[in-house]
């Protein structure tokens, strides 16, 4: 395993000493993740510094950086993150060549390419550029989709777009790739990207045209467009069939059908050949390579309809192995096409139509009756039912309504109720709309969820960690078995050509093709399901990891329960009726901004469906206790039993005190209501369990979740009768942050594999110390976003069984694919040993490698 250790400057705002709490909060809450192995500050430099040992396979150093940021800590920019989509990465094995060639670039921290097409580097900006990185890739024979170059990195840099194609290439490859960059290069890069800041409007008007037309060039593109690979694979089969055919028809010479088969080997080794010599010329030796000696020695041995049936199953093999992806990946791709590309935007009275890039906070745009909402924002006028499948999975729409105060809408956009915000690529219903821009497109709940389940593809799972060492010692050992077996004649009674047939028969048997995309096909498409159902799953470590649990922690408030208090019972004394308790306490409590007095004044008007109340004055707050005003010329005292215990006038009996203690009992918040010398009643207020929160329990249990439980800084009477009501058997009440951080790890301890749900804000270290973090409504919260590893984009607890049931699915199948590839080369190596024909190695071969990819397919289709 490979560590790696970082320095990272950082500054603790407004941290006067760096034994603050906030220090070990930060430290506490990075050593908690999985990968991450000791976190310290070192005090001693200037400013201080962040040293992180963690193993890049495990966790990437972007996401270290925003775990830290949104833990409140302020890092320099000494390492840069890049994302960027390519053309060229044409699959599995392909994309480990690209991978183990970035890692040996100077100044790359870590970089991994995955098989879909995306490629994530962290690097050293005091060794290299964004620029080099660009002119890397492209000497490694890829093109960048402009498309992915649209919006500036997390750094804030420049990213370089489609004119870094123009940049003089042949000077590059005039110097020596391993060259370090000269510091000078820094100073360059900005005028770069002034020079590219220029042109910005002008990419933007030609950015989707150049994205669609690279969308209709497959990395093996030609004559035919993207189909091209898989027609000569065709056109190669015919040839072989009817050269075949034509050998048994004595009266045709035997020249023809051996010009067939050339022909045939011409269209099935046509990108075989460029393939194995971009391997070769990179010093790899990979299973394309392979399979062109193994149909240049069936050649060789005039075996050549054998050859062409390697040559013609190998490409097909590959076509549809490529198709079969090309599917997973337009699972994902598809919500890039939400979001719409023009929005109507507001000013000065009247309507204009502009590109959503022109967008700025603050703006108003109108949006028409079903149409798409083309910016995240807050409704400021109108009313309307928005369907938010798109984002949040939700499959009933969602009510929205106008906000009754605009302009304090820009000091904290995200505190505001869901019920006033909109997000871009959701649906309008009937109702028309007018939307006060929250945030920038490039900075839209949809952009940034589509940039991190794009970086979410560019992550190795567990599984695809062990299949890669794997081959790392299976395929040196094959080759050696080959090269030994070319020398069986000296043992056995056989010819020379014989034991070379052997041997390619060997080599084309142990290739490890299937066991390559096994892994990466079904990741692909779990976190693209996922995706389309509204649960954001970083990568294929957390998908794999949610599968295995046994335990689930929650926390309390705003988890398992609605959030916020609301009135549960109204009890009256004596000969009082409900009403006029409840109008009294109204009349009183909204004089206060307190949140229970909110509560009260909201679920007292609509107990009562009445619009006029009495009118209380002097309202005065005794902290702790409760409050008292004046109404109708009489003193009215609202609070809890201290309060009457120190105010003046007639003392609690016994037995309101009994009935008190009751409604307690079953965790709820109590207020007593007296009016001069008459106690009127009692009030009784709970934070309500969610209304799918027992039945998602229920179910998870029937899922074979054992212990569940949950954590809240709420009494333990509060959490008891919250914890009855759904069905958890183990509540834990009275916490503090850090002592739910212990008890998540004292689960862990107990049950090995655990993850937490909350709201990815509070919950961030106890979180970060699960096996998964899991946060709900993260399409409201930027902090959910970026900590959690599994984030349920709608506020509800409901969906949280599909995610666990998409994770266990896409287990059974890894674990499935696993089989079907290595069964399959242990069946193939030995058979071909003892006899068995190379053709009948290739069928098996290629038939595998198809099968464990549209096997993966199958994720795409799972209903919970």
């Amino acid at each position: 395993m490979e560590k790696l250790k970082l320095d990272l400057p950082v500054l603790l705002p407004e941290i006067p000493d760096l034994k603050d709490q906030c220090v070990s909060r930060l430290t506490g809450t990075l050593e908690g993740r999985e990968g991450i192995f000791r976190v310290h500050v070192k005090s001693e430099e200037n400013p201080p510094q962040l040293c992180i040992h963690f193993d890049p396979d495990v966790i990437t150093l972007h996401r270290i950086k925003s775990i830290a940021e949104q833990t409140g800590a302020q890092l320099h920019d000494k390492f840069g993150h890049l994302l960027v989509e390519v053309v060229g990465n044409r699959h599995a094995r392909h994309a480990r060549s690209i991978t183990r060639m970035l890692n040996e670039l100077e100044g790359v921290v870590d970089a991994f390419a995955g098989s879909s097409g995306w490629i994530r580097m962290e690097f050293d900006k005091s060794k290299t550029t964004i620029k080099d990185l660009i002119i890397s890739l492209q000497d490694m024979g890829l093109s960048i989709k402009p498309a992915s170059l649209k919006h500036r990195n997390e750094e804030g840099e420049t990213l370089l777009k489609k004119e870094s194609k123009s940049l003089d290439r042949s000077q590059k490859m005039n110097n020596d790739i391993e060259k370090p960059p000269a510091k000078n290069e820094e100073n360059h890069e900005e005028s770069e990207a002034k020079h590219e800041d220029d042109s910005h409007e002008h990419d933007q008007d030609h950015a989707h045209e150049d994205e669609e037309s690279h969308d209709h060039t497959h990395a093996h593109g030609g004559i035919f467009g993207e189909k091209t690979e898989l027609i000569f694979s065709l056109i190669c089969g015919s040839l072989l069939g009817i050269g075949f055919g034509l050998s048994y028809v004595s009266t045709v010479p035997g020249w023809v059908s051996l010009a067939l088969y050339v022909s045939s080997y011409f269209f099935g080794g046509f990108y075989l050949v460029q393939e194995a010599y971009t391997e070769v010329k990179a010093g790899n030796f990979e299973i394309d390579f392979l399979m062109l000696v193994a149909a240049i020695g069936a050649a060789i041995l005039g075996e050549w309809a054998e050859g062409a049936l390697l040559l013609f199953l190998f490409s097909l093999g590959h076509s549809l192995e490529h198709y079969a992806m090309g599917r997973a990946r337009d699972a994902i791709k598809g919500l890039s096409d939400l979001a719409p590309k023009t929005a109507l935007r507001k000013k000065d009275g009247t309507t204009e139509e502009v590109p959503v890039e022109e967008l700025q906070v603050g703006d108003v745009i109108v949006i028409k009756p079903n149409s798409k909402i083309s910016a995240d924002g807050v409704v400021i006028n109108g009313e309307s039912s928005v369907n938010q499948a798109p984002i949040t999975g939700e499959s009933v729409p969602v009510d929205k309504m106008e906000y009754d105060d605009p302009e304090s809408i820009d000091e904290d956009a995200d505190s505001i109720d869901d019920k006033h915000r909109v997000f871009a690529g959701t649906i309008n219903g009937n109702g028309s709309l007018e939307v006060k821009v929250t945030k920038l497109s490039k900075d839209s709940t949809l952009s940034r969820l589509i940039k991190l389940v794009n970086e979410a593809e560019a992550q190795k799972s567990p599984t695809q960690q062990f299949t890669d060492k794997f081959e790392k010692y299976f395929v040196p050992s094959v080759l050696v078995l080959v090269v030994i077996l070319n020398f069986a004649f000296l043992v056995i009674d056989e010819s020379f050509s014989a034991s070379f047939y052997r041997a390619m028969a060997v080599l084309v048997a142990a290739s490890p093709c299937a066991l390559a995309i096994s892994t990466p096909s079904a990741v692909l498409s779990g976190v693209g399901r996922a995706a389309r159902g509204g649960v954001l799953i970083k990568g294929g470590r957390p998908l794999e990891n949610l599968g295995i649990l046994k335990a689930l922690a929650f926390d309390k408030t705003g988890t398992l329960t609605e959030g916020e208090p609301r009135l549960t019972d109204v009890i009256t004394f004596g000969d009082t009726e409900e009403n006029e308790l409840l109008k009294v306490a109204v009349a009183v409590e909204s004089l206060s901004d307190h949140p229970l007095a909110d509560a009260v004044v909201r679920d007292g008007k609509e107990k009562l469906g009445e619009t006029d109340f009495p009118e209380a004055e002097d309202l005065e707050s005794i902290t702790g206790r409760g409050v008292k005003a004046k109404l109708n010329s009489s003193t009215v005292h609202i609070g809890n039993t201290e309060l009457f215990e120190e105010a003046d006038g007639i003392k609690l009996s016994d037995d309101l005190k009994q009935k008190v203690e009751d409604l307690e009992g079953e965790g709820k918040t109590t207020m007593i209501v007296r009016q001069g010398d008459r106690y009127l009643g009692m009030l009784g207020l709970m934070d309500t369990p969610r209304e799918d929160a027992k039945e998602v329990i229920q179910k998870l249990r029937d899922m074979g979740l054992t212990h569940l439980i949950m954590l809240t800084g709420d009494n333990q009477r509060v959490a008891d009768a919250v914890a009855k009501e759904i069905g958890i058997d183990d509540p834990k009440g009275n916490l503090l942050p850090e002592d739910k951080v212990e008890a998540v790890k004292k689960l862990r301890e107990e049950e090995g594999d655990v993850a937490m749900v909350g709201d990815g804000v509070n919950d961030a270290p106890a979180m970060a110390n699960s096996t998964v973090g899991i946060a709900m409504g993260a399409a409201g919260s930027d902090v959910a976003l970026e900590t959690a590893d599994v984030a349920l984009m709608a506020d509800k607890i409901s969906v949280l069984p599909f995610a666990i049931g998409l994770s266990r699915k896409t287990k059974s199948i890894i674990k499935q694919n696993l089989w079907i590839s290595l069964g399959m080369v242990a069946l193939l190596v030995p058979a071909t040993i003892f006899g068995l024909s190379m053709g009948w190695a290739v069928i098996g071969h290629e038939g595998s490698t198809v099968i464990v990819v549209f096997n993966a397919l199958r994720l795409l289709a799972y209903k919970s």
